[in-house]
């Protein structure tokens, strides 16, 4: 089995907020990140797919392709955003990193057959990085 990986970066507003708690709940589980006007990061995404070589083209996957699949299901839905908007790539999820993760993963899995999707990376910060390796399995 071989895994390969593709990076693209973006920057990207959010505030942590829950509605469902109070104004002084949110500040105290989500500190300088619940800032009423938001903050922004410059995001570090590494995909990583694995498979098999192709016979014919020698690829598990065609680099190219999955930047086209990055580039249409992230970066057209983050880049320049703020991840809270309505319709975006969390679609109402709480614009933690974790979650950030699990959408990116959400969106790009079901485009990289016959490759499976093996781990999405997401870089916040130098200090803040999150790997999401897919759902459990029951």
């Amino acid at each position: 089995m071989l895994v390969l990986s593709k990076r693209i970066q973006f920057s990207a507003a959010h505030r942590l907020h829950n509605p469902a708690l109070s104004e002084d709940e949110n500040r105290r589980l989500f500190g300088e990140c619940n800032h009423p006007h938001g903050h922004g990061h410059n995001y570090e995404v590494e995909v990583m797919v694995e498979g098999r070589p192709d016979p014919v083209t020698g690829m598990v996957m065609n680099l190219r392709t999955l930047r086209e699949i990055l580039e249409r299901e992230v970066l057209a839905r983050t880049h320049y955003k703020s991840l809270d908007e309505a319709g975006g790539l969390l679609d109402g999820r709480l614009s933690t990193t974790e979650n950030l993760a699990i959408a990116i993963w959400d969106a790009v899995r079901p485009h990289v057959q016959p490759a499976r999707l093996h781990l999405v990376r997401v870089k916040e910060s130098e200090n803040n990085v999150v790997e999401y390796t897919g759902p459990e399995l029951a």
